[in-house]
């Protein structure tokens, strides 16, 4: 009968191979104290005999295996340095291939968020479907019910490219994480973090520029290429203008794989592309005034 031993994982062999370097490094390390014991013994037979007189004879070949021992002993510290040097490799390198399961384990889960998404999108989108259904498959046609369907309709379509965004966020993330180049630690705020007011009616938007605008008597600033809830009053000159668009957007899917949707930290005031929304309404409603006039 064969027996097959099991084969073992990159860490396993780095343990193996550091143990083995330390159990190395100890037996050297015992060679080395031996030698040095038995070289203050040789030093001391020396004094001895120099102290006693000894003819030249004696006091040479005493001389002779001291040097010996000596030469052996310094031998045995070069090679111990030498060992310390393969045994801190060894440490290193064990602590890498820990590090490395820790990365993978994450990105694992990163993965598996992603694929949990994509497998609860169709659910999603099949119920908003049949919502819409239940009013536009109606012979009866009701403003509010219309209302609605228009609304599940936006968000249905939004929430789908939601869920592709962040599902190639995710993956993107699980593959800096595997190759060490993430860092979880300090995420970027979320949507939900972003300050918000509750009366405002909001949509979510991709900038194309970095915008400025007031909210609630505070100014607030986003950068490029980043996801927003922004407020629906300043929606239409925001689209008008191409400074935002919305996610299912053809160029909004190639700015996201390029860009990502983080952004890149608020822009600073001086920052000749900054767009301040609430100038541009109110020019845009001067303008449609004076032509009204």
């Amino acid at each position: 009968m064969a027996f097959f031993k099991r084969e073992l994982g990159p860490i396993e062999r780095f343990e193996v191979a550091l143990k083995d370097k330390l159990a190395a490094r100890q037996k050297l390390a015992e060679r080395l104290s031996v030698a040095e014991s038995e070289l203050a013994e040789k030093r001391a037979a020396a004094e001895r005999l120099a102290v006693a007189g000894a003819d030249n004879s004696r006091l040479d070949r005493a001389e002779a295996s001291m040097r010996a021992v000596e030469d052996r002993a310094k031998t045995l510290r070069a090679e111990l340095v030498e060992f310390d040097d393969q045994v801190a490799s060894a440490e290193r390198a064990l602590a890498d291939a820990k590090a490395q399961r820790d990365r993978d384990a994450i990105a694992d889960q990163i993965e598996a968020m992603a694929a949990a998404i994509e497998r609860a999108a169709p659910g999603f989108e099949a119920g908003a479907a049949a919502l819409v259904e239940a009013v536009t498959k109606s012979s009866l046609s009701i403003p509010e019910a219309t209302r609605f369907s228009t609304s599940v309709d936006a968000v249905r379509s939004e929430v789908r490219a939601a869920a592709d965004l962040i599902c190639w966020e995710l993956r993107s993330a699980a593959v800096r994480t595997r190759a060490g180049n993430a860092n979880l630690a300090s995420p970027v705020p979320s949507l939900s973090e972003q300050p918000s007011s509750a009366e405002t009616e909001r949509q979510l938007m991709y900038t194309l520029h970095p915008l400025r605008w007031y909210e609630d008597g505070k100014v607030r600033k986003v950068p490029a290429f980043t996801l927003v809830g922004l407020p629906k009053a300043l929606l239409p000159v925001a689209l008008q203008h191409q400074h935002v668009d919305h996610l299912n957007a053809r160029r909004v899917q190639t700015l996201m794989h390029l860009h990502g949707s983080a952004g890149n930290g608020e822009p600073q005031d001086d920052d000749p592309q900054l767009v301040d929304l609430d100038a541009l309404l109110a020019e845009e409603t001067q303008s449609a005034q004076a032509d009204v006039a």
